[in-house]
């Protein structure tokens, strides 16, 4: 697959996760891709679950900023260390960094395997 596609699909899953765009977001997927946000949790499977994962972004964030801080690309792979800003609906800021490898097959993503700690950046935002 071109690194150029791979860039795409990389930036498009960004791009609409911090627009909390649930339709455009999960169109990036394979039918049967599987992403584990973050390793250790059960998989989801985004486009079955992208309507509910999207209102469980909306209950806990009232701001969400994501930056690409570096882009590796190599095959049908990406690995993409980021960091996200964020503002919980308690009116607290938190802020996460972490790492997400994706697995492209079919000019879509297969795989996303999400590296962070989703519970420190809820306690942040919570306080």
């Amino acid at each position: 697959m071109p690194p150029e596609t791979i860039r795409a699909l990389v930036d498009a899953y960004f791009t609409q996760l911090q627009a909390m765009n649930p339709q455009a977001w999960a169109e990036n997927f394979t039918e049967d891709a599987l992403i584990y946000d973050p390793v250790g949790n059960p998989p989801s499977k985004p486009r079955e679950n992208a309507e509910e994962f999207f209102s469980l972004l909306t209950l806990a964030f009232k701001d969400l900023q994501l930056s690409q801080d570096h882009v590796f690309i190599n095959s049908n792979q990406a690995a993409v260390k980021w960091t996200m800003r964020a503002e919980g609906k308690s009116g607290k800021r938190g802020i996460a960094e972490g790492i997400s490898v994706f697995v492209m097959r079919d000019d879509k993503i297969q795989q996303v395997s999400s590296y962070w700690d989703d519970k420190a950046m809820m306690a942040q935002i919570r306080g």
